[in-house]
């Protein structure tokens, strides 16, 4: 074959040359090492493998700017990939980096992230929010000791570094700053949990107040199925809704998918209640218990569809405790994260400028470099500092709760509501488990970003029209209620089966006709909701059924507002059984773990809120003044 290629080409008047060594292929053409210049990089890149106190290492990468001579480090961990935060073939450190850290790039930072044990290239086995060392966790490390251990190796091994690091990261990467507090490196100067994981079944995450939230079962199998990337469980049909009614009780659907091979899903489905499990976990508790001295921001989005608990309720608790001086809270016009990316809306609202870098730039960098790099900050940052959605401004205070003392705003009859006691009387509805309410209008996809992440700013029209929500709401206002803490639902009602959920919402209805955004004409802007598993109205950790057909009060918290209803705008309450399919149905029949529950134990029921002397249901509302 050869001689006769050679001969065709001697035919058409080609000559052959030698064949010489460099021609002749041996061994793979992709190279042991690939060592590109990076003569034009502005960067330095390193990925190490940092040993914990076990022997176990961690993969780390730390990107520091050429030149760079005692600069700070801004470490992050968790269980993401340590790889993303600045992608590797981008040779200008500022174009490299994801957009929460250009600001940070332009003030002189070193870069550190690392994968949490047995996730991406770290060595170890991985736990889900691992527990701290104790009655759950018998090892001699936790996420704690990791930070610690990291923290001494950085202070050591970066000679470009001035020694001092700060953590930040938000969601579980919030988690692991939280965790780290519970007992801090000397080099750890200064943190900031974003919407961090604190309490899985009050109100983070896993449960709120009981009601397990269904979009979880993807996060879990993405990452806790392999070390690396994985996917969400597969779908047949296009919307969430059918997919996860079709499923049947949560623990079925799960099963059905294989979760059984799961270990933290086998821990967390044998749990339903707020037993040890949960309250063992509980960072806000664990800060009470190991009080650090860090200067410490605590920060989330006013609506956080994800973490709306875990940072103002660990504020609150330490504050209560007396631990006053290195606490910082903050909450933004923000979901869930959004502190890191682009803040100039949120939904159909629409802020002065971008909030997120100009309070990145103006509050947490200068924060940060105070205890990094000892440079005294412009302003004085406020203990507390607080978004005000309706007149679009920063407002700060000595504390929170702003208000303490609560307003009621009670349930009257004719779907009214009152600062006045009503009558007695009862407004009812019936819920049907195999129709259930949906969070957002059909259809739903949990992977619709731009659903999900502006889900708790939804206009509530599309649920007020359902025969299964009762809405009450006053007359126009003619001044202005503001509202400055935590509002309280407090909902008085019976029931005709043996268990129930109760969801309520506070809501401003915009006035039919709005100039500023024609859009926004009779809008339901939601400003606080929360849902409650009735069975837990005695004890979160001691369910028990709900005996029918008697009053019952069923007393939850509701997220954080700082708000101004304006006049002409009208104040509603909506109150409904069910919110799916972020949230499980609950069947309405008491069974020992709903996670498991049968088919035939999910039935409708006639539910009555009561008003007046029956019960007073209401809202009991942080009223700062009316004006």
């Amino acid at each position: 074959m050869l001689f006769a290629v050679t001969l065709a080409m001697l035919l058409a008047g080609q000559s052959v040359t030698p064949v010489t060594p460099d021609m002749i292929q041996q061994g793979s053409d992709i190279p042991k090492a690939w060592n590109p210049p990076k003569d034009q990089w502005n960067y330095i890149r390193r990925e190490v493998m940092i040993p914990m106190r076990d022997g176990v290492k961690l993969h780390t990468v730390i990107v520091i700017p050429k030149g760079a001579k005692n600069l700070p480090m801004l470490f992050e961990r968790g269980p993401y990939d340590a790889t993303f935060d600045v992608k590797p073939s981008v040779p200008i450190l500022r174009d490299a980096v994801w957009s929460a850290l250009r600001e940070w790039v332009d003030d002189g930072y070193i870069f550190v992230s690392q994968d949490v044990r047995g996730k991406y290239a770290s060595q170890g086995d991985y736990v889900m929010t691992r527990p701290p060392r104790g009655p759950l966790n018998p090892s001699n490390t936790d996420d704690t000791t990791d930070a610690y251990d990291t923290i001494a190796w950085l202070a050591k091994n970066v000679p470009e570094s001035n020694g001092k690091v700060g953590m930040i990261g938000s969601s579980y990467d919030g988690w692991t700053v939280a965790m780290a507090l519970l007992g801090p490196n000397p080099a750890l100067k200064v943190a900031a949990p974003e919407s961090p994981m604190v309490d899985g079944w009050r109100g983070d995450d896993w449960f709120h107040n009981g009601a397990f939230r269904q979009g979880n079962l993807d996060y879990f199998t993405e990452q806790s199925t392999v070390a690396g990337a994985a996917n969400p469980v597969p779908r047949l049909g296009y919307d969430d809704y059918q997919t996860y009614l079709d499923g049947g009780a949560a623990g079925v659907y799960a099963n059905a998918h294989g979760f059984q091979q799961l270990p933290f899903w086998n821990r967390l489905s044998a749990h339903p209640a707020y037993d040890a499990f949960w309250q063992l976990q509980a960072i806000d508790k664990l800060e009470v218990a190991h009080p650090s001295h860090v200067p410490t921001m605590w920060l989330q989005g006013l609506w956080d569809q994800e973490d709306i608990y875990g940072a103002v309720h660990t504020f609150e608790a330490l504050d209560k405790a007396g631990d006053k001086d290195n606490n910082h809270l903050v909450m933004g016009p923000w979901y869930h994260s959004q502190i890191n990316r682009e803040g100039r809306s949120l939904g159909p609202l629409l802020w002065p400028g971008d909030t997120t870098a100009d309070f990145r730039k103006n509050v947490l960098i200068p924060f940060f470099d105070q205890y990094l790099k000892d440079e005294k900050p412009a302003h004085p940052l406020p203990r507390v500092m607080v978004y005000n959605p309706a007149e679009k401004h920063w407002e700060s205070f000595s504390d929170w709760p702003a208000v303490r003392q609560l307003t009621p705003l009670y349930l009257a009859a004719d779907h009214q509501l009152s600062f006045a006691q009503p009558a007695a009387g009862e407004d009812s509805y019936v819920s049907d488990p195999a129709k259930p309410i949906p969070f957002v209008p059909q259809p739903i996809r949990f992977d619709d970003r731009a659903q999900w992440t502006t889900w708790l700013v939804q206009d509530q029209r599309f649920a007020a029209s359902r025969p299964d929500v009762i809405s009450f709401e006053t007359a126009p206002l003619d001044h202005a209620v503001s509202v400055q803490g935590d509002p309280v639902a407090d909902v008085f009602a019976k029931i005709t089966g043996s268990d129930v959920d109760f969801v309520v919402k506070i809501i401003d209805v915009y006035p039919p006709s709005f100039a500023e955004q024609p859009e926004m004409g009779g809008y339901e802007l939601p400003i606080s909701m929360d849902i409650f598993r009735g069975r837990y109205r005695k004890d979160l950790a001691v369910p028990s059924a709900v005996p029918s057909n008697e009053v019952q009060e069923y007393k939850f918290g509701l997220p954080s507002v700082n708000y101004v209803f304006q006049p002409g705008h009208r104040i509603m309450v909506q109150i409904q059984s069910t919110w799916f399919p972020v949230y499980d149905r609950n069947p309405q029949t008491y069974v020992p773990n709903i996670f498991f529950a049968k088919p035939e134990d999910y039935r409708a029921e006639t539910i009555s809120v009561m008003h007046g002397a029956d019960g007073e249901s209401a809202v009991l509302l942080p009223v700062s003044e009316s004006r």
